[in-house]
């Protein structure tokens, strides 16, 4: 469990200067967080015989994470330059896109939760359910602590 706060912690530090990172830099620290990430969870699931099928269905699974993590890198780059100035009309925006990108992350995790209960068994399904949504929410606790707060609506 040190080892996925760590990669969490590693994360908010990508994150926190993530508005002066190039696409090519921030796929560079995407493909770094998957590598760690990829150890810890070799490390903390069981895995029996169905090994190479559970990796089969996580590296499915990061590719999806990866498009909604840019997703969220770009909704986050568009708070940064925006929060002093935004309408009502842009706060309202910004918050359902947040929100729809939650579902689809939490759709997503769901989804391939499934897959690999019916593929390698409930346990190993249910220690990565549980292992991504951990680090879910500490990157979100993280982020969301270090985000300020959008200023009055100027009329």
């Amino acid at each position: 469990m040190k080892k996925l706060l760590v990669l969490s912690l590693m994360l908010l530090f990508s994150f926190h200067s993530f508005s002066q990172v190039s696409p090519d830099e921030m796929e560079y620290i995407q493909s770094i967080f998957g590598m760690e990430k990829r150890a810890a969870v070799k490390e903390m699931i069981n895995l029996n015989a169905n090994s190479n099928a559970f990796w089969s269905l996580y590296d499915e699974y990061e590719m999806e994470r990866k498009d909604l993590g840019k997703e969220r890198i770009s909704l986050l780059e568009k708070y940064a330059n925006n929060y002093e100035s935004m309408s009502n009309e842009n706060v309202d925006q910004l918050i359902k896109e947040s929100m729809d990108l939650s579902m689809k992350t939490d759709k997503l995790i769901s989804k391939y939760y499934k897959k690999m209960k019916n593929e390698v068994g409930s346990v190993p399904a249910a220690q990565f359910y549980q292992l991504e949504h951990y680090l879910l929410s500490e990157i979100r606790a993280s982020i969301m602590g270090e985000m300020p707060l959008i200023e009055s609506v100027r009329q």
